[in-house]
């Protein structure tokens, strides 16, 4: 299957077209009230939730770190307890998990941890000021609750562009009736990273929100994925060939903004941001981390895409992947050669090994870059940081092709309320946002996406922008359209339009937003919050 096919199955697959909105308002021309994030349907809501009785405490200390990325390479990043990523966290289904979080980070910087896809009580999202007070340094804040859905999750600041630095972990939440049959079970975490090498997140953001109009294009050199690429942002009918970056991208005064990203796949624009690592568990594709197994062992691979700006191709030389979950929720299995994976997804997949050394990547779509890890079952070399596996070109399966599990898949139901989420904004000026309004930290309520419980409702992301925007919304599993899989982070592309549904069942106030970190920081969120 070639490029312009794969392509054209995504678009066609994610871009349903929704019809109408209703209005967020109650018809009386005020806005509704809305269930507390603390409040009494927030507690009624968890009361109901099925636990074991086994509770898990623990202290996450966010903090200055310096991270061995591999190759003689480190960075000064902040990190949990001292690592990147930080060490995995695995509970059971219904178990309890008590995780203080001690912010030990400098100069008065705050903090949370947000559970990333579990379907949690409000109160503990950890999304300031939403669902709390931001966590002040040389404070601790106890996060409580119970995740009983299994299922691949991690966790991450809510605070800024955090997100972009060394302060995420996996979050396995295991099913004690596992129906899957495998022998062993690998976590890769993929990440984008320039911290502490060319620069720090807030330094890109600083410079992206200046937009491209705020930019001398003649003095300023930028970040390409290739030499003789054109621009892959939209610069309203300017165009401009850049020469170059070196791979230290911001430093010498070279502009942290990536130009000629450009996928097919994506839709166009494949990014923003020049990183000059890419990630597979911390290491880099130099200095890779090697699973060793033996030929004929089934392995259950649980992918987490931590990143901040990029999706990844992945595959594994030699290998097919069945596909068995996504975002933690059973698919019908489906087998494929690669995977597209955005940022804030997550996919499981099963592959039984073959005898020998082969190359797990996880190409930088668009960026002309790669992340890698090595299997080893046999005798062998260790292959080099450019191999391109075959099946990085082979089959790719997207999201919109795969289909819920039986046990999950929402029941037919015509939706109580739909809303229209049109995904608006730019690079010339940098306003990200939705419905046309940028997301005010200061005023998180201002203008509310009214939901009831018990409501079905349907969300219809259109994407008016040229770029691709995976959007995550926070306690609540959707489903795309009617057959497809569950899921909490989608992508849409430029131009088309997806359209999902999910139960309101989780009472309080969530978050809804590009998991661009970048592109949520501009102002790409909003609000989806319960009426009472």
């Amino acid at each position: 299957m070639n490029s312009i096919n794969r392509r054209s199955l995504l678009a066609a697959g994610l871009g349903v077209a929704g019809a109408g909105a209703l209005a967020a308002c109650d018809g009386s021309g005020s806005a509704p009230a809305l269930v507390s994030p603390s409040g009494t349907a927030v507690a009624a809501a968890d009361k109901k939730r099925t636990t074991s009785g086994k509770t898990h405490d623990l202290t996450l200390t966010a903090a200055r770190a310096t991270a061995d990325l591999g190759a003689g390479i480190t960075a000064r990043t902040w990190a949990f307890s001292g690592r990147t990523p930080g060490r995995e966290l695995r509970v059971s289904a219904g178990d309890m998990l008590a995780a203080t979080l001690s912010n030990q980070l400098p100069n008065r910087t705050t903090t949370s941890i947000h559970w990333h896809g579990i379907a949690l009580r409000n109160d503990m999202d950890g999304v300031p000021p939403a669902t709390q007070s931001a966590v002040r340094a040389g404070r601790n804040f106890t996060y409580r609750f119970t995740a009983d859905a299994p299922g691949t999750y991690f966790f991450h600041p809510h605070v800024g562009v955090q997100l972009d630095r060394g302060l995420y972990a996996p979050l396995i939440v295991e099913d004690p009736r596992e129906p899957l049959s495998y022998d062993e079970e690998w976590v890769l975490v993929l990440d984008d990273w320039l911290d502490g090498v060319t620069g720090t997140p807030d330094d890109v953001f600083a410079e992206l929100r200046q937009g491209m109009g705020g930019m001398d294009m003649g003095d300023t050199h930028m970040g390409s994925s290739s030499p003789s690429s054109s621009s892959g942002h939209d610069m309203g009918g300017m165009s401009h060939n850049t020469p170059s970056a070196s791979s230290s991208g911001g430093s010498m005064g070279e502009s942290f903004m990536l130009m000629g990203a450009r996928s097919s796949l994506l839709g166009g624009d494949a990014g923003d941001v020049n990183y000059p690592h890419h990630l597979i568990n911390g290491r880099v594709a130099a200095d890779p981390e090697v699973f060793r197994s033996k030929p004929g062992k089934r392995v259950r691979l649980r992918l987490i895409n931590a990143g901040a700006d990029t999706a990844y191709r992945v595959a594994l030389g030699g290998h097919k992947l069945t596909i068995t979950h996504t975002d933690g929720f059973p698919v019908r299995h489906q087998q494929t050669d690669a995977l597209l994976i955005g940022m804030g997804e997550r996919y499981d997949v099963l592959v039984t090994l073959d005898d020998g050394v082969f190359p797990l990547v996880a190409s930088a779509e668009g960026k002309n870059a790669t992340g890698m890890a090595v299997v080893r079952t046999g005798s062998g070399s260790t292959p080099g940081t450019t191999v391109r596996p075959r099946e990085l070109d082979g089959v790719l399966v997207a999201a919109s092709q795969l289909r819920a599990a039986d046990d999950v898949r929402l029941t037919s139901k015509k939706a109580d309320r739909v809303h229209r989420i049109e995904l608006t904004g730019g690079m010339m000026t940098y306003n990200w946002a939705i419905n046309g309004k940028r997301f005010d930290m200061n005023d998180p309520t201002a203008n509310p996406i009214i939901v009831e419980q018990r409501q079905r409702v349907r969300l219809d992301f259109v994407n008016t922008t040229t770029m691709w925007h995976p959007m995550h919304l926070h306690g609540h599993t959707y489903q795309l359209g009617s057959e497809g899989p569950r899921k909490d982070t989608t992508i849409v592309l430029p131009k088309t339009t997806v359209s999902v549904f999910f139960d309101a069942d989780n009472p309080g106030q969530w978050m809804l937003h590009c998991h661009n970190a970048y592109h949520g920081e501009a102002g790409m969120m909003a609000l989806v919050a319960y009426g009472t």
